[in-house]
């Protein structure tokens, strides 16, 4: 298990924003899957995706996908990160824009695969975990423990030929107790073993869902509607927000399927929030409890 991270108190760094308190925080969605994410002093950037419209991002075996979209924001624009979770590296969630203007010592909580990658784009700092291994950081009497969670990128055997990919859950709290659960699913098909969440994680109070059911070559690689509907079904967390859909070519599944499939769903129990690129979802611990 990789060291704890110990963090500065927030008031021996001017130059960093205050990130929000105990009780309160923000999610800006950026597109793709990157979501910056700020509670309980924290700061946390999902899966650092920067291309612009027109751009194309590498996906494998001479692959590529074009941008359909422009991104919320340059990571120039970035504040400073507490830590980055990437759930694996892929063109569409680890460009050349992020490798090339992102801190290199920024912590990055990661897959093995994805931190040999990022040791050879010159970054010093990957925390790789394998399913159910955790990083923990500190800040003053803070915690936020990252749990790498089961995820499947392809079906059946295609699945050894993609590169590894872990969902995760965040836990913020303190020492004794914690306020707040977040499930990013990462680029995931519904499989037998989402099925460990809810049995380790019986209460999340929200879940971040990569949609845009992705299609190369005829094969599915991630959720479509109905399977984001059904991961839902699964992991049952109080609210969810979709995220990863309609900016690239290969997203074949558009966030308008995933509305009708939710609003024809009457087992359902989540409250669903729709966040445009740059718009941001303010909440307190309070909120996502119920």
């Amino acid at each position: 298990m990789p060291a704890p991270i110990e963090l500065p108190d927030l008031a021996a760094d001017p130059q960093r924003a205050d990130p929000g308190d105990a009780a309160s925080g923000e999610l800006l969605f950026i597109g793709t899957a990157t979501v910056l994410l700020r509670f309980g002093g924290f700061t946390v950037l999902t899966d650092p995706n920067f291309l612009h419209q027109g751009e194309h991002a590498p996906l494998g075996g001479g692959l590529r996908s074009r941008r359909l979209t422009e991104p919320a924001m340059d990571v120039s624009e970035l504040p400073p990160l507490d830590v980055v979770v990437l759930s694996h590296h892929h063109g569409d969630h680890f460009d050349q824009r992020a490798a090339d203007g992102l801190p290199k010592d920024v912590p990055i909580v990661t897959t093995p695969h994805a931190a040999r990658k990022l040791a050879r784009q010159g970054f010093t700092d990957a925390r790789p975990l394998l399913t159910w291994e955790h990083q923990d950081l500190r800040r003053g009497d803070r915690a936020l423990r990252i749990t790498a969670t089961p995820a499947r990128h392809a079906p059946g055997p295609l699945n050894a030929v993609m590169p590894p990919v872990m969902g995760s859950v965040l836990e913020f709290g303190d020492s004794r107790d914690t306020d707040l659960r977040i499930y990013t699913t990462g680029d995931t098909l519904v499989h037998d073993r989402l099925h460990d969440i809810p049995r380790r994680y019986p209460d999340l109070h929200l879940a971040l869902l990569h949609l845009g059911g992705t299609k190369v070559l005829g094969v599915m690689l991630t959720m479509d509607a109905a399977q984001g509907v059904e991961a839902l079904r699964i992991v049952r967390p109080r609210h969810a927000v979709p995220i990863h859909f309609d900016d690239y070519t290969v997203f074949r599944s558009p966030l308008e399927d995933f509305r009708r499939a939710i609003d024809a769903a009457d087992d359902v129990g989540t409250q669903v929030h729709y966040l445009d690129r740059g718009e941001t979802l303010r909440f307190t611990a309070d909120d996502l409890s119920r």
